[in-house]
């Protein structure tokens, strides 16, 4: 899957910024498309299945010479997949409608394991293992298939940079393979465009980077086209990234094609792109994580064995890395927010102490907008309603401290203080093997 490329391809430019974790909504490929479709984007023609019977109709009515066949899941590396009924490759090339038909019933309804698919049968960028298990297949995309020589993939993409305070075109003409792996191997051929978001995407940009990519002479002006379709994608949905691999001059004189596209969106631009965010697929996601944004709680799981509940994005991040300074490991980033109430309390520690890797539960709260006292009784009062077998560590600062801490030592639970983060990160370490 593709969905970690803003992070990489930021860190393989020179100006790169640290990247943060921040959730993104994720699409389909098929959804992808249908977007790319709207703003005029060459795509090839497709039809989305659910059953075998959807599939050969929609193979009937692309009519086309050669057929593509591709499960639909948020993870790469799909062809090269297994589904949990011994069919190898989640992606197929064939013929007939009759071919479409019996490939997708072997594809709906089983389980495709990729080397992008975890244990618990969800897609992530945070756990590349690969495991007995997988994501269950529920549509396919049934697409026509163009001829086009290897030579002739492109890579081109708009993600935001920091460093550059707005959006980045990149391209390369080593399309069709790892963009980090380019970006490792032969950084000089990866080229980038800084856009300015107040003017948009200049023509002089748009054909540098024609120029670059390699297109003919003639095509340069429909290569050109399509970047300022893509960029204008980019700004009106609300995207994070938009990335096309390959992007490809067809064979025939057909045109330029976006064959593969991965895009994400800002996450805070939700309540203008109702219909985009209705395409989330809630079960290829971490279950956790979809739990978490229902309380308005930012989640995100990681490999360690140290849960983190904290208060702020920049405080987790200062958590997270004081653990791991400590010789510890954190399992999550949890951030309740700045106004957390009780409620919000009590399902960040259900979330958490869920957790089968979670040895520990660090709380770090730093009493501003919310009081001390108000977050000790809203601990008192989950641990009430959750059974939490893990210790639990507790550092409180800031307004009401010394109230919130009497709060707390006076419940009859078996919760830790530590006057400091050093301290409280010592403290659910040394936890770890008690």
């Amino acid at each position: 899957m593709l969905s970690s490329r803003l992070s990489s391809i930021s860190l393989s430019l020179k100006n790169a910024s640290r990247a943060t974790p921040v959730r993104h909504l994720n699409i389909h490929e098929y959804q992808s498309k249908s977007l790319m479709d709207k703003y005029g984007i060459n795509t090839q023609k497709w039809r989305l299945a659910t059953s075998p019977e959807e599939a050969e109709k929609g193979a009937k009515e692309l009519n086309a010479k050669e057929l593509v066949v591709k499960s639909q899941i948020h993870a790469g590396g799909r062809g090269k997949g297994v589904f949990d009924n011994g069919f190898k490759g989640g992606v197929h090339l064939c013929k007939t409608a009759n071919e479409a038909k019996d490939l997708t019933s072997k594809m709906l309804g089983h389980k495709l394991k990729t080397k992008q698919t975890t244990g618990d049968g969800k897609c992530t960028d945070i756990h590349h293992t690969l495991t007995s298990l997988g994501v269950l297949v529920n549509r396919v995309m049934i697409a026509e298939s163009l001829d086009f020589s290897s030579a002739n993939e492109k890579y081109f993409a708009i993600v935001m940079d920091r460093a550059a305070q707005g959006p980045v075109m990149v391209a390369s003409p080593q399309g069709g393979m790892d963009i980090e792996q380019v970006a490792h191997d032969t950084p000089h051929l990866i080229y980038k465009e800084n856009v300015d978001i107040n003017t948009g995407v200049q023509p002089e940009q748009t054909k540098r980077l024609a120029e670059k990519l390699g297109f003919s002479k003639e095509k340069i002006p429909e290569a050109q086209e399509q970047m300022k379709r893509l960029y204008d994608l980019f700004i009106n949905a609300d995207a994070t990234q938009v990335e096309i691999n390959p992007l490809v001059e067809a064979d025939g004189g057909k045109g330029i094609y976006c064959v593969d596209a991965k895009i994400n969106f800002d996450d805070n631009a939700a309540w203008r792109q109702k219909e985009i965010f209705s395409w989330r697929d809630p079960a290829e996601e971490d279950p956790r994580e979809v739990e978490a944004s229902k309380f308005d709680l930012n989640y995100i799981g990681m490999d360690g064995d140290i849960g983190c509940m904290v208060n702020g994005a920049g405080l987790a991040m200062a958590t997270m890395d004081i653990i791991k300074l400590e010789g510890g490991s954190p399992a999550n980033f949890l951030d309740v927010g700045g106004g957390a109430n009780a409620k919000q309390i009590t399902e960040a520690f259900k979330i958490i102490s869920s957790d089968p890797q979670v040895k520990v539960i660090l709380v770090n709260i730093f009493g501003g907008i919310m009081k001390c006292d108000t977050i000790a009784s809203g601990i008192v009062e989950a641990l009430k309603q959750v059974s939490i077998k893990q210790p639990i560590v507790v550092r409180l600062a800031g307004t009401n401290v010394e109230l919130g801490k009497q709060i707390l030592a006076e419940s009859k639970f078996n919760v830790t203080t530590a006057s400091d983060l050093d301290e409280a990160a010592r403290y659910s370490v040394k936890a770890l093997s008690s």
